[in-house]
């Protein structure tokens, strides 16, 4: 499976199923596009190690990179897919959290819409969606698969079965969704405090000398900590995060957790928390840049013990490597 930067994958695919996945590595020279390129590569690369690629899959808007696909990203793929008789994954759960322009997400099957395909490449085009980000229900655990193969539609009907929704949660639902003007006003709200509290963070940082990738959408921004790294490596990289989770007292994701090729990107979530606690959490990086610019070797929190630190280091681990190790990138 070709996958283009995400988070949380390796967990979601690779530990039950055993799939193999294989990085589409895009670059910050372009923004982090996708290109031909780079799918070609990843591509490649997958066959050197002898695996049998059975599809591309994506995350539009981007889970990292808070980003929307444009329709010629989205062209280029199914084009690819096309060419190479495989599927195409189109994850679009946080379509709803578009904020600023472009203000909407251009959904794979609205590309499949405006131009002929074949009902074999119709068939190869699936979308999986979910409740959770944009109406803000994780716990309800309620997603959905469109799909025109009916292989399938019948897996995932099977596959069903281990996680049923609950005749109470289906009418709760139900009476919700169903409220049109509700649901409206919701999304349109939600969006307008995402819009906020994103602009609250990037200024933030701006202030601080930290520049973040142009994003519309998600509940996260790519941010650019590449001049703060002692060596453009990977090591360096995982030596600034445990300054961060450890000095600074906040968890973000470094970048290799999302399979990210390029050391120095961080993504960092601001939708999980008040404004209140961003404000706190911006002060604290304001005055750990000015620490590591003055090369002041102190800790922010020195009251943090070392067995603390040890088991927090386990824990911080898991949760932004989902297992892996920090050198499996």
């Amino acid at each position: 499976m070709l996958l283009s930067n995400s988070c949380r994958f390796d967990r979601d695919l690779q530990w039950r199923t055993g799939v193999e996945i294989v990085p589409i590595h895009c670059t910050s020279a372009n923004s982090f596009q996708i290109t031909d390129s780079a799918l070609e590569e990843a591509y490649q690369s997958a066959q050197k190690r002898n695996l049998r690629v059975k599809g591309v899959l994506v995350t539009n808007p981007s889970n990292p990179l808070g980003t929307t696909l444009t329709r010629p990203e989205l062209n280029l793929l199914l084009t690819f897919t096309t060419s190479k008789n495989i599927h195409l994954i189109s994850d679009e759960i946080y379509s709803g959290t578009v904020f600023s322009s472009p203000d909407f997400v251009v959904s794979i099957m609205e590309v499949l819409k405006d131009s002929s395909h074949s009902t074999e490449v119709w068939n190869r085009v699936h979308i999986v969606y979910s409740l959770s980000k944009d109406l803000g229900l994780p716990g309800f655990r309620v997603g959905a698969i469109y799909s025109n193969d009916d292989v399938v539609v019948a897996a995932a009907t099977k596959m069903s079965s281990f996680g049923l929704v609950s005749s109470q949660t289906q009418y709760l639902l139900a009476s919700m969704l169903s409220d049109k003007n509700f649901t409206k006003h919701y999304i349109s709200e939600n969006q307008k405090r995402l819009k906020k509290r994103q602009e609250m963070l990037i200024s933030g940082l701006q202030s601080a000398g930290i520049g973040c990738l142009k994003s519309n959408a998600g509940l996260f921004c790519w941010v650019d900590m590449r001049h703060l790294l002692s060596s453009k490596s990977f090591d360096s990289e995982m030596e600034l995060w445990k300054k961060i989770v450890y000095q600074v007292g906040l968890n973000i994701s470094p970048g290799s957790s999302c399979h990210c090729s390029e050391p120095g990107w961080f993504r960092v979530c601001f939708a999980n928390m008040s404004e209140d606690t961003l404000d706190i959490a911006i002060q604290r990086i304001k005055t750990f840049v000015q620490t590591n610019n003055n090369n002041h070797s102190q800790r922010i929190h020195p009251s943090v013990k070392k067995s603390k630190r040890k088991s927090l280091t386990k824990w911080v681990f898991r949760l932004s490597f989902d297992g892996r190790e920090p050198d499996e990138r």
